[in-house]
């Protein structure tokens, strides 16, 4: 059995700042899970913290953007200072442009939205609208002193520049000047204090040079991409938009993932896949001269969209891709070797129970979706022609009811291996999102056939 730490050989890691990314707004530690897998990570090779506070954060600037089990303020200092005292860098994220929901989805703020039904993305030129990103800024930065880096999110704002006002100021100025507009007074603000931003780069990929020589001087871009290599990668994050910002002279960070990258609803991280990024991404970030590599872990796609991935479940992958950016590879014995190296923190047999349910609660899943699909046929064939209709036929409804009826096994197995790690209530929600759809097919798939 390895120790974590000879996993970590080399004296000189592949990667300067490593980073854990905590999504915070789906299936949230407990506050002393929280504090303890602080431990995991510094032993993992990380250096560096992001945290996504979200609904977490103890808000004072509205105290309707807490969810019901927010830390306190003075939990939120004890993890800085715990964080500080293993070697971890504090990277706060507050969102100032696209998935705002938390503040948006109250009617006091509606005025703010670029598009008046969607509450996730701000219209730049609405008035209050950089004040209330200044007040969450602030708000956090209260309570996590001695920040050298704030991260600002600014991505994925989907509906960004439709708006009658700010489709007439991209028309005249351009798509940079106007987000630039929005972010400045931001990032003044916080160079002001000595920190540096950070923004996704997603948003940025269409800009022109002077555009992003503006931007350059004022802040980082954090360019993400959870699949395969940039250089293949046809997307926003292929390697032509890296060089092109490395030529624009804008300093970057990349981000990984270690869990979230497969899919808004899946129970578990992909280990091949996150290996294969990972390795990318510590290998590009040499070439271009990275300040870091973050290993980002989505709780949640967006904020009104379900929960995936409890973190205990996918303690070998954080490992694993802590290793990878240490050392630039997965040590031998791969992902095992990992799993091996938890049990000297006290933390195998609790990861192997989280992630054994997970993967049974997804196979419990597939098999629902299965006998609903089957059932529903037979339904179908049942309605167009009586004549097969018989116990045979039928077959398939007894299958589903009986599967439906047994779900309460799979609860309890999720209960007992996150119960202490993970609140009940987000344990509760994390399995009616995924189980009951299934019960609610079955009442009406039994519905119509007894028609």
């Amino acid at each position: 059995m390895s120790s974590l730490h000879e996993l970590l050989a080399t004296p000189k890691p592949a990667v300067p700042l490593r980073g854990v990314h905590l999504d915070l707004k789906g299936v949230p530690p407990t506050f002393e899970r929280l504090l303890a897998l602080l431990k995991v990570i510094a032993a993992a090779g990380y250096n560096a913290l992001l945290v996504e506070w979200e609904d977490m954060f103890p808000w004072t600037v509205d105290q309707r953007f807490r969810c019901e089990t927010a830390y306190a303020p003075a939990q939120v200092q004890t993890f800085c200072a715990r964080a500080k005292e293993l070697g971890l860098e504090v990277v706060s994220l507050v969102q100032c442009l696209g998935h705002l929901e938390t503040p948006l989805s109250l009617p006091e703020y509606a005025h703010l939205r670029e598009v008046a039904d969607k509450p996730d993305v701000m219209n730049p030129l609405a008035k209050g609208g950089r004040e209330l990103i200044e007040k969450m800024v602030d708000d956090v930065l209260a309570l996590t002193p001695g920040a050298r880096y704030f991260h600002l999110g600014g991505d994925e704002a989907w509906t960004f520049g439709t708006h009658p006002d700010t489709k007439e100021f991209i028309a005249q100025h351009g798509k940079g000047a106007l987000y630039l507009r929005h972010v400045e007074p931001l990032l003044d603000k916080l160079l002001a204090k000595g920190i540096r931003p950070i923004l996704w780069h997603d948003m940025m990929v269409e800009w022109d040079e002077t555009a992003l020589k503006s931007l350059s001087a004022k802040a980082d871009l954090m360019v993400w991409g959870y699949h395969g290599h940039p250089d293949t990668a046809e997307s926003h994050y292929n390697t032509r938009h890296i060089k092109r910002f490395f030529e624009c002279g804008v300093k970057m960070w990349g981000a990984t993932a270690y869990k979230g990258g497969e899919g808004e609803d899946v129970d578990l991280p992909n280990l091949s896949v996150r290996q294969t990024n990972a390795q990318a991404w510590a290998e590009v970030g040499a070439r271009f001269n990275f300040q870091g590599v973050v290993a980002t872990a989505w709780s949640r796609y967006a904020t009104h969209r379900v929960q995936n991935e409890p973190i205990d479940a996918c303690l070998d992958a954080l490992v694993g891709v802590g290793v990878i950016l240490h050392e630039g590879r997965l040590p031998e014995g791969g992902f095992a070797a990992a799993v091996a190296a938890l049990e000297g923190l006290g933390e195998k047999n609790r990861f192997e129970a989280c992630k054994k349910a997970m993967a049974e609660l997804t196979q419990v899943r597939n098999k629902g979706w299965y006998l609903i699909r089957r059932a529903r046929q037979h339904a179908a064939m049942i309605r167009a022609d009586a004549r097969r209709d018989s116990g045979s036929s039928r077959q398939a409804f007894v299958e589903l009811r009986d599967f439906v009826g047994s779900l309460s096994a799979i609860e309890a197995t999720v209960y007992k291996a996150f119960t202490g790690l993970i609140d009940k209530l987000w344990i509760d929600r994390y399995l009616l999102e995924r189980l009951e759809p299934l019960r609610q097919e079955w009442a009406d798939v039994s519905a119509k056939a007894r028609a």
